[in-house]
């Protein structure tokens, strides 16, 4: 990331505390795997500011304020633009990288990079960091070394080359899954910036249209997809529900994901239409 970037420092106390981290604040593998660990469970994957027709700020500040400060969650440009910040305030060396989104996809489909990943050096050894990919978020760094299966407190991973690059695969019920393919072209902040405005208010995203929430517990995944609500458990077995009406969507983003709700008067009107959606 550039020096304006770098100079953007982050209150460490107050994320180490948003997180429950009460480790060492210094660029240590160990201390990468922590945060990677903790981030997911404490800060929800949610698209709530685009569902209300908005765009995202990705500046330091808004996002200390936002996803540390008042309870919210964001999706990919906010948590690892945040998770970035947060590492190089410690010490390590980041990289922005963005990701073509492979996941749900037909084979052979070419899709935009619309997904933002970190690249982090640590004792002079690359790993992949990401802490924004929703249901299937990383709760571990992986090494950037391909076909080695790589286990996290949740999912075993792996990085295929492709391309010139590489595919992040998962496995799930034996089988290997893609999720994104991406190379080590660095991207800058105001890189993210144009991705961020097009993901956020392009008419055809999902995120305008579409209710994602997520959480990476630390015995199992929840999953919110417009009204449907899922808890993925570590040995692979899942329970789903349909929510029916605007006060259980409520309870569930409050009090399953955690989410202090945005007090903005239409959010009920959007969140109806999340429930016909």
């Amino acid at each position: 990331m550039d020096q304006a970037a770098a100079d953007e420092r982050v209150d460490l106390p107050a994320y180490a505390a948003r997180v429950g981290y009460g480790g060492a604040l210094e660029p240590s593998l160990e201390t990468l795997r922590a945060l990677h660990r903790l981030h997911p469970v404490a800060i929800p994957f949610e698209n709530l500011t685009t569902l209300l027709g908005e765009s995202p700020p990705l500046d330091v500040a808004s996002l200390e304020q936002k996803l540390v400060l008042s309870g919210r969650g964001g999706y990919c440009f906010e948590h690892n633009r945040l998770f970035g910040a947060v590492l190089e305030s410690l010490g390590f060396a980041v990289t922005g990288l963005a990701a073509r989104v492979l996941w749900e996809r037909e084979p052979g489909a070419v899709m935009a990079r619309t997904h933002m990943l970190l690249l982090v050096d640590v004792e002079g050894e690359p790993h992949v960091a990401d802490v924004g990919f929703g249901g299937l978020t990383l709760t571990a760094p992986l090494r950037l070394v391909p076909d080695v299966a790589q286990e996290t407190p949740h999912e075993t991973f792996r990085l295929r080359r492709h391309d010139g690059g590489y595919v992040l695969e998962v496995s799930l019920r034996g089988e290997w899954r893609p999720l994104y393919w991406f190379d080590e072209t660095t991207h800058l902040p105001i890189d993210f910036e144009v991705l961020n405005h097009f993901v956020a208010t392009y008419p055809r995203s999902p995120f305008r249209s579409m209710l994602y929430c997520a959480r990476a517990l630390p015995d199992c995944r929840l999953a919110l997809r417009n009204a449907r609500f899922t808890v993925r458990t570590l040995d692979g077995g899942a329970d789903s529900r349909e929510l029916q009406s605007v006060a259980a969507l409520r309870r569930v983003l409050s009090e399953d994901f955690g989410i202090a709700l945005p007090e903005e008067p239409v959010l009920d009107d959007v969140l109806a239409q999340v429930l016909t959606g």
